[in-house]
């Protein structure tokens, strides 16, 4: 397919090296999937630790004691619990996130139009992600209830293993408000958080070829655009880290067994807005900055060497 709309007619899908087509964004949605899967499983130890430290900061008061009261605990294997849903939640939820986000700058950018596109960036970025993220948490949900759930419950009160914690969810479904009892705080955390990651990614993306490596992008290697990626992402993952915190924190106390029953606001009001916001935070942006660096790096790395080229600057 060479054009998806007439000679001289201006369209987004166009823009790139290939067209936009449903082939684009299928690889873009696989593309995402590794991206996001691998990553959040790859740093299962320090997800565990920081959920811990924000439903039970008395006993976990830092990463690496944190790392060491769970390991002394429960063994090297406790590092790892809610490996599996993890990796299964944040594919889907990675595939949707990176793929609908295509989808929906292109469809944004065609509706303003080429020369409201070029005023309003910013804004099509932010809208594009947010409408990408609200369908990738729906895929989500289930999984991150059920990896919290594993993480969060003192040892030996809930089961470690995928399926039997699918089990057990289910069937105190009426407790648990399983599978979309988490999904507020879940879109309250992770729709400014995409918002954030794409936003910051996209503007620095343009920084450093408006300023740094200032000729045309195509005329730069392959690994010199994939270090832009990947610095870019890393600088946008902290800011992600500090913007979707409070809400994280919410997530995880939905899992506390003490907390059953309550709403958000009663769990907000008794932990504080400022624990909230500030505990496991360092973590929390170590572990994002990490994580959203290798993202973009990742999937960048696979648009590249499908011949999609790599996202942004332009």
């Amino acid at each position: 397919m060479a054009h998806l709309a007439p000679v001289g007619k201006w369209d987004a899908r166009n823009l790139g090296p290939v067209p936009h087509d449903a082939s684009y964004y299928s690889k873009c949605m696989f593309g995402g999937a590794i991206a996001c899967g691998f990553t959040h499983a790859g740093i299962t130890p320090l997800d565990v630790t920081k959920c811990n430290m924000q439903v039970n900061p008395g006993k976990f008061k830092g990463l690496v004691s944190g790392i060491k009261t769970i390991a002394a605990e429960e063994g090297s294997r406790g590092l790892w619990k809610g490996f599996g849903p993890t990796f299964v939640g944040y594919s889907l939820q990675g595939m949707f996130k990176y793929g609908l986000y295509e989808f929906f700058k292109d469809t944004y950018m065609n509706l303003a139009g080429e020369e409201n596109t070029a005023k309003y960036k910013g804004a099509i970025w932010l809208a594009g992600s947010a409408s990408a993220e609200f369908f990738a948490d729906i895929a989500l949900c289930p999984l991150e209830m059920t990896k919290v759930k594993i993480q969060t419950s003192p040892s030996g009160t809930f089961p470690i293993p995928f399926g039997a914690a699918l089990s057990q969810m289910r069937l105190t479904a009426a407790e648990t408000r399983f599978p979309f009892g988490s999904i507020g705080p879940l879109w309250s955390r992770q729709i400014p958080y995409t918002m954030a990651k794409f936003f910051f990614f996209e503007y620095i993306v343009g920084l450093f070829y408006k300023n740094v490596f200032t000729a045309p992008k195509e005329t730069y290697g392959k690994p010199t655009q994939l270090g832009v990626t990947f610095a870019s992402g890393y600088i946008a993952g902290v800011v992600c880290a500090v913007v979707s915190h409070p809400a994280d924190s919410l997530v995880s106390q939905l899992g506390k067994a003490e907390n059953k029953g309550k709403s958000v606001g009663q769990i907000a009001g008794e932990v504080g807005i400022a624990n909230l916001a500030t505990k496991g935070l360092g973590t929390r942006v170590l572990m994002i900055g990490t994580l959203t660096g290798f993202q973009w790096w990742i999937y960048d790395s696979f648009k590249t060497a499908m011949g999609l080229g790599t996202t942004g600057g332009k």
